[in-house]
C-alpha cells in the first residue's frame, strides 16, 4: 500500500487521512499538539467546557456527504438540534451607552420574511428572490466548484454553467455591499446579509457578490447544533479515521518535508518530525500531505527550489481578520441572550477599515459575535451557570498579543477583551454581566500564530477576495513537488469546517487522477470499499 504521511490533526488533516485510508493507504497522522482539532479546539476548565474555535454549524449537506463517504451517516454521528431563533442581532445603540433595539432571526423563512417586512417596505418579497437567488449560486457552487479540482478546463463546460455565464459575471463584478444596498435600504438587513462576509475573512465590500449564496445557508436552511460542540465533531472524525485504519502521533513537530529528484519535478520523500522528548524521526512516505497552514508548510517546512509559494508570493496576498477571543464562564441565566449574537457597530466601513485598512488598529466600539452554547446543551456549563464563547474580529497581528487564565493575557488582548464584555452587558442590557464572571480566558493572534503556525496570526487564512477564491486560491497540490497535497483553510476551497471536509476529498480526488467537478459518487464509493476490503482479505 502507499505509504501516506499527513501532517496536522485538525478537522482537515483527519478527514483526509479517513478518506485516504479508506481507499486502502497506509496512513500515519502527525499532530504537534498534545490534542487532536487545530482551531476547532476545547478548552475544559472549572466544569465549563468551550469550543475554542468554529461554532456555527453550517452546510449540512456537506457533512452528511462526508460521512457517507466513510461508511456512515450524520444522523449516526452526531446529535444534532435547529436552533430557533436562529440568531439576534443587536445594532448598536442610538445613544452612547444605550441599550440596542435588537432584530431576532427566526427558524422559519415565513418567518423571516415577516421580520424583513416589519423593517422596511417590500423587505419581505425582496428577500424571497435574494434567497431564491442565493440557493441557485450555492448549488452552483456544490456541483461545479467547491469540489472542483480544476485540473480540467471542460469541467465547467456543462450546459448549465455555460447557460448561467452572464449572470454569475454579474456576481463575480460587483461586491457583496452592492449588490445587496441595491435591494435593501434598512441598515440592520443589510448588515444581516452582509455579514457572511466575516465568515470568509473579508468585508462585504471586498467579497465578491457570488457569496451572497451564504445566505441561503442559514436564512433558508437554518443554523444547527452538534450536542457537545464543535469538539463533538472532532471526536468522531478521529474515531472514524482511527477505524479505517490511520495511526495518529500526537507530539508530534513536523520540522521538514523531504524532498528528492523525480525527473523534471522533485518527489516527496518523507517527512522529519520531533516528538515530545525533542528526539528526532524521519518518516518515509510515497505521499505527503500537508494539512498545516500553508504559509508555514511553504516556508518553513521546504527548501526553497521544492515552494510553489514562497514568501515574496504571500507579500502580495490579504490576510482574513485576526481575533480577541474570551471564553467566559458567568453565574446565573441570560436570557437577553439566545444560542447566537451579533453585535453589530453603525459605522460597519469605520470597522472593516480598522481590520483590513492601510492603517490597522483594533475597532472601538467592535461588531462582536457571541455564542452561548450552553441555551442548547446544558453539559458545557455547570449547574446555574452560562457558557459565553466571544470573539471580536481585529487586525491580524500577532505583536497585539496572547492571551490567558483569567485575566493573564497580554494588555492589549485583555483591554479589548474588557470593551466586548462592557459592550454586550451595554448593548444586551446585563448591567451586572462583569461581575457575574467567574471564570475567564482569552486566546489572541499571537496564540494563533504560536499554537497553528498561523499566517499573520490570522484566525482563518487568505480572505476570500475575487483574487483568492475558487480556481484563484492556492489549490491541492504541489506545483514543484509530486507526492505533495495540500488540505485545510489555507488552500481550496476555503476556509470554514466544511470547506476543510471538501479540501479533503479534493486531496483523495487528485491523488486518484479524478477531475470531476462534483462531490464523488458516494455508491461508487461504497462499491469501491468492498473491492478494497476484500483485496485486503
Amino acid at each position: 500500500m502507499p505509504r501516506v504521511v499527513v501532517i496536522g490533526g485538525g478537522v482537515a488533516g483527519l478527514a483526509t487521512a479517513a478518506l485516504l485510508a479508506r481507499d486502502g493507504h497506509s496512513v500515519r497522522l502527525l499532530e504537534r499538539g498534545t490534542r487532536l482539532g487545530g482551531r476547532a479546539g476545547l478548552l475544559e476548565r472549572e466544569g465549563f467546557r468551550f469550543d475554542t474555535g468554529p461554532s456555527w454549524y453550517l452546510m449540512p449537506r456537506v457533512f452528511e456527504h462526508f460521512f457517507q463517504m466513510l461508511g456512515t451517516s450524520t444522523r449516526e454521528q452526531l446529535d444534532l438540534a435547529t436552533l430557533d431563533p436562529a440568531y439576534r442581532v443587536f445594532p448598536e445603540p442610538e445613544k452612547p451607552g444605550g441599550k440596542s433595539s435588537p432584530v431576532t432571526v427566526p427558524r422559519d423563512p415565513a418567518l423571516i420574511r415577516e421580520v424583513f417586512e416589519g423593517l422596511e417596505e417590500g423587505g419581505g418579497e425582496r428577500l424571497r428572490e435574494h434567497l431564491a437567488s442565493a440557493a441557485r449560486t450555492a448549488l452552483m457552487a456544490e456541483r461545479y466548484f467547491l469540489y472542483n479540482p480544476f485540473t480540467r478546463l471542460r469541467s465547467l463546460g456543462r450546459a448549465e454553467v455555460l447557460r448561467s455565464l452572464p449572470r454569475l459575471a454579474r456576481l463575480l463584478g460587483v461586491s457583496l455591499e452592492r449588490h445587496i444596498a441595491k435591494r435593501f435600504r434598512h441598515p440592520t438587513l443589510r448588515q444581516i446579509l452582509g455579514y457572511p462576509a466575516v465568515f470568509l475573512g473579508t468585508a462585504p465590500s471586498d467579497a465578491p457578490a457570488m457569496y451572497h449564496l451564504m445566505s441561503a445557508l442559514d436564512l433558508e436552511e437554518g443554523v444547527q447544533y452538534p450536542a457537545g460542540g464543535f469538539w463533538t465533531i472532532v471526536e468522531r472524525i478521529a474515531g472514524l479515521a482511527a477505524e479505517a485504519g490511520v495511526e495518529i502521533v500526537t507530539g508530534a513537530e513536523a520540522t521538514r518535508i523531504d524532498t528528492r529528484p523525480g525527473g523534471r519535478r522533485l518527489r516527496a520523500d518523507g517527512v522529519r518530525w520531533t516528538d515530545r522528548e525533542g528526539t528526532a524521526h524521519r518518516e518515509q512516505a510515497d505521499i505527503v500531505v500537508s494539512c498545516a497552514d500553508l504559509h508555514h508548510t511553504e516556508t518553513a517546512l521546504l527548501d526553497r527550489e521544492a515552494q510553489s509559494y514562497p514568501e515574496t508570493w504571500w507579500r502580495r496576498k490579504v490576510s482574513g481578520p485576526g481575533a480577541v477571543i474570551a471564553m467566559l464562564g458567568v453565574s446565573g441565566p441570560l436570557p437577553e441572550l439566545p444560542h447566537h449574537s451579533l453585535f453589530f457597530t453603525r459605522d460597519w466601513d469605520a470597522n472593516f477599515s480598522a481590520i483590513f485598512g492601510d492603517e490597522p488598529s483594533i475597532p472601538d466600539p467592535a461588531s462582536i459575535y457571541v455564542c452561548k452554547p450552553s441555551a442548547s446543551d446544558p453539559g458545557v456549563a455547570p449547574p446555574g451557570h452560562e457558557n459565553l464563547f466571544v470573539l471580536v474580529p481585529i487586525p491580524p497581528l500577532p505583536e497585539i498579543g496572547r492571551g490567558g487564565a483569567d485575566g493573564g493575557g497580554d494588555l492589549r488582548v485583555e483591554r479589548t477583551a474588557d470593551a466586548a464584555i462592557d459592550q454586550i452587558a451595554a448593548w444586551a442590557g446585563i448591567p451586572d454581566l462583569r461581575e457575574r464572571i467567574v471564570l475567564r480566558h482569552t486566546l489572541g493572534p499571537a496564540d494563533f500564530a504560536g499554537d497553528y503556525h498561523s499566517w499573520r496570526g490570522g484566525m482563518l487564512g487568505p480572505a476570500h477576495i475575487l483574487g483568492q477564491s475558487a480556481m484563484f486560491r492556492p489549490q491541492n497540490q504541489s506545483k514543484r513537488v509530486d507526492g505533495l497535497y495540500y488540505a485545510g483553510a489555507t488552500t481550496a476551497p476555503g476556509v470554514g469546517v466544511p470547506m476543510c471536509l471538501i479540501s479533503a476529498e479534493l486531496v483523495l480526488k487528485r491523488i486518484r487522477g479524478d477531475r470531476t467537478a462534483g462531490p464523488l459518487d458516494v455508491r461508487g464509493e461504497a462499491r469501491l470499499s468492498e473491492r478494497l476490503s476484500e483485496r485486503s482479505r
